[in-house]
């Protein structure tokens, strides 16, 4: 109880931050970053190293009210079949201009729905990506399934063509949520989906669960977590129901008086978490659980966690490059994200350019700051050597940072000789934290809860 009060003392329950899954975040992006631009960056990759590649597919069979990503959908093949045309001339395009040599260390198919691909489809957008760079040995192909827009066939394509990782959303299992929350996916559909999976040869298996959800209680998410792990996931995302209404307009299907309050929040986190930990799951960053032989808990050990727009990750490529409408690149000079409606992305695409519609290009300050943040979200610490040395500030200037800091949240952070860090007790903290670290105005950009 007092570590509640605390947390509420310090507005932990009041105050609207960002995931921080960049940094600067998307509202800060801005139209500098052109489609040359886009081109040069491409162009500017080493050859012969390894980047990420991130392929969005933006439809969905029906839109659930609690999803606020860019999703649009359709009933038919049509659109989707014209999309992915689109996609492989996009392709194409990223071929002619990528250097020679370049390998995936990882290949990411999100969405959206992309199991809503016929089997056929997922084959030519596969043998597309393929010819445009090869997986790299080691490398992981991932794709976000549907349970309820699986089958044998489509599997088997995935399974053919590389597919290592799969990843399920489960959202909650209790049928009162998921018909308040626009999503029916009952146990024995998500079940037999994962039994397909594994019986593909796919071993590795994600899985994202919500809280925060309408009408969910502690008892209702304990049962939900429990049926989740009889499905032996490797790593589980524990993520928080953004409500924001006023950006998805989805989302006012959903009744506002129905959700917890933050403190309730809190507690259904806390509850999730724990069921977690009991079952052997390593606690990844703010939000994530993995297995003790799954690579985020390898690279949380190792200290080479990193963070990006799928929230955690063990990849090190310096590059992500997102293909398809609305899909954002990093790359070490900036942020690039493609055009958001699907119309003006394919018309860029047909004649000939890429749809780069905004992005950020980085300032030295930039870098050092997202890395302080990233440290924070993966580590609960700054290690001060390693800033020092990576961005040639002076311990001086570090010191005046961390006080700040400090006394913005004072008897909180434990600053050392060698570094800040955040105790285990006051981790729900931690974006509230890592804010204190961002340079740019929030007052006109409307982020989610920070619980």
């Amino acid at each position: 109880m007092e570590t509640e009060k605390q947390l509420a003392k310090l507005g932990l329950f009041d105050a609207k931050v960002p995931r921080y899954t960049s940094y600067p975040t998307a509202p800060h992006f801005n139209n500098d970053v052109t489609p040359a631009i886009f081109g040069d960056w491409i162009r500017a990759i080493d050859a012969g190293s390894t980047i990420s590649l991130y392929v969005h597919v933006p439809f969905c069979r029906r839109l659930c009210w609690f999803c606020a990503c860019r999703t649009q959908g359709t009933s038919s093949a049509a659109p989707v079949a014209a999309y992915l045309e689109t996609l492989k001339s996009e392709l194409a395009l990223l071929k002619k201009n990528l250097p020679q040599g370049v390998t995936l260390s990882r290949l990411h198919w999100g969405g959206g729905t992309p199991t809503l691909l016929e089997a056929g489809m997922m084959e030519d957008l596969a043998g597309a990506i393929f010819d445009v760079a090869p997986l790299s040995e080691g490398g992981e192909f991932s794709v976000e399934i549907d349970p309820n827009e699986i089958d044998e066939s489509r599997l088997a394509v995935l399974s053919a063509a590389g597919m290592n990782r799969a990843s399920i959303g489960v959202q909650d299992f209790d049928d009162e949520i998921q018909q308040t929350i626009g999503r029916i996916q009952g146990y024995d559909v998500t079940r037999d989906a994962v039994d397909m999976i594994r019986a593909n040869g796919v071993h590795s298996l994600n899985a994202d669960i919500l809280f925060g959800l309408p009408h969910q209680n502690q008892e209702r998410i304990t049962e939900s977590v429990q049926k989740l792990l009889s499905l032996s996931p490797d790593r589980v995302a524990l993520y928080g129901y953004a409500h924001v209404p006023w950006m998805a307009k989805r989302q006012q299907m959903i009744p506002e008086d129905a959700l917890p309050t933050p403190q309730e929040r809190l507690a259904l986190f806390e509850t999730a978490r724990k069921l977690f930990m009991w079952d052997n799951y390593e606690e990844i960053g703010i939000d994530h659980f993995a297995t003790k032989t799954d690579g985020l808990s390898v690279a949380q050990r190792n200290g080479t966690l990193r963070r990006n727009f799928q929230g955690y990750t063990d990849d090190t490529s310096d590059v992500l490059v997102g293909m398809g409408a609305s899909s954002i690149s990093r790359f070490p000079q900036g942020f690039a994200q493609n055009a958001p409606a699907t119309s003006v992305h394919t018309g860029a695409i047909r004649d000939g350019q890429f749809s780069t519609s905004r992005g950020h290009t980085f300032t030295d300050e930039d870098k050092l700051r997202g890395r302080l943040i990233e440290a924070l979200m993966c580590d609960f610490r700054i290690d001060a050597t390693e800033i020092v040395d990576t961005f040639g500030i002076s311990r001086a200037r570090l010191n005046e940072m961390f006080s700040k800091v400090m006394a913005e949240f004072p008897d909180v952070l434990e600053l050392e000789s060698d570094g800040l860090s955040v105790p285990p007790a006051v981790r729900p903290l931690t974006r509230l934290i890592a804010r204190s670290f961002d340079a740019y105005d929030m007052s006109k950009a409307q982020h989610s809860a920070a619980i």
